[in-house]
């Protein structure tokens, strides 16, 4: 009788060509991170000018496999793979211009998810965010970990920064500068006093303020904040809560969602859906599966006029 499979965890690499995918995988192998003896699936799926020496991968075990054909990512094409060779993980690095949602769909059951990285040049990232948005912010959909390399302090970094949390709250950003430093005092230069009495935040500065919370909790945990919204009431929700927020671009026309914070207020049942409402709260945190997350105490929610600008943008 056959037992249940191992699970093997998988490793994917993204971002475009040239972005450094192979060089940090280079890294980490010199790092000794895979000299523990298990055998090592690496899946290549666009080849650099940057090649790992075949010396060096077989002194880690790992075993080489290419696709050169984005209809080759498959359930059927991973499940050979993983029959010809019984790995112990699975590192891909995925090509840049495909769809990062057919690699995961094509997962056998016992690929697990281990960690997802995206490698970014930074000398091009504002030209490919402003021609070819959609496939460049999609590189970073599955990632864990976003590395901006080729940096320098000239380049709008909190914005890099705004731009990935805006779609992927769990990713943890890194910069690391043209010398191979590593920048880790990248702030937002915040549009409203965060310590006046009360953080007037202004509707075109909805969207730095929204990630800016997420990423410093503590910091505005125990402030009053007034900012203007629309109501969004979740089903099944209790009568004394709503989600004031704003309609934000993250990618694309096509992804326009709703962002808000959950709000306690005494008379929420009153409100209707879309309502643009002007609320006075105070911020504090509770905690959720994910961990610690925003949300607020209303201390005065008025109903006002819509904001100018329908839409938030994160850049």
């Amino acid at each position: 009788m056959f037992g249940k499979k191992k699970e093997i965890p998988v490793y994917l690499f993204t971002g475009f060509l040239e972005s450094g995918k192979t060089q940090f995988i280079a890294e980490t192998l010199k790092d000794g991170q895979f000299k523990d003896g298990n055998k090592t699936l690496y899946i290549i799926c666009e080849e650099g000018i940057e090649e790992i020496p075949q010396p060096v991968l077989d002194e880690n075990r790992f075993i080489v496999s290419i696709i050169e054909d984005e209809e080759e990512v498959s359930f059927d094409t991973f499940m050979g793979l993983d029959l010809d060779h019984d790995p112990d993980r699975v590192m891909i690095e995925y090509n840049g211009t495909w769809d990062p949602d057919r690699v995961i769909e094509a997962f056998p059951e016992n690929w697990l998810m281990a960690e997802g990285i995206c490698t970014i040049d930074a000398t091009t990232y504002e030209a490919y965010l402003s021609n070819m948005k959609q496939m460049m912010t999609r590189q970073f959909t599955y990632a864990d970990l976003v590395i901006f390399n080729r940096c320098d302090l000239a380049q709008d970094l909190p914005m890099y920064k705004r731009t990935v949390r805006a779609l992927n709250r769990r990713s943890q950003v890194v910069f690391e500068m043209k010398d191979g430093t590593i920048n880790n005092n990248v702030k937002e230069e915040l549009p409203y006093d965060i310590n006046a009495d009360t953080i007037r935040v202004e509707d075109d500065d909805f969207g730095i303020w929204y990630i800016d919370v997420f990423d410093n909790l503590e910091t505005y945990r125990g402030k009053t904040v007034s900012f203007k919204g629309v109501v969004y009431k979740p089903k099944r929700s209790r009568d004394d809560m709503f989600v004031p927020g704003r309609f934000a671009m993250t990618c694309c026309a096509a992804d326009i969602q709703f962002v808000g914070f959950p709000c306690q207020w005494k008379d929420a049942k009153r409100l209707k859906d879309k309502t643009p409402v002007y609320v006075t709260a105070r911020i504090d945190s509770t905690e959720t599966d994910e961990g610690s997350a925003p949300v607020l105490y209303a201390l005065s929610v008025e109903i006002t006029d819509p904001p100018e600008e329908e839409v938030v943008y994160f850049q």
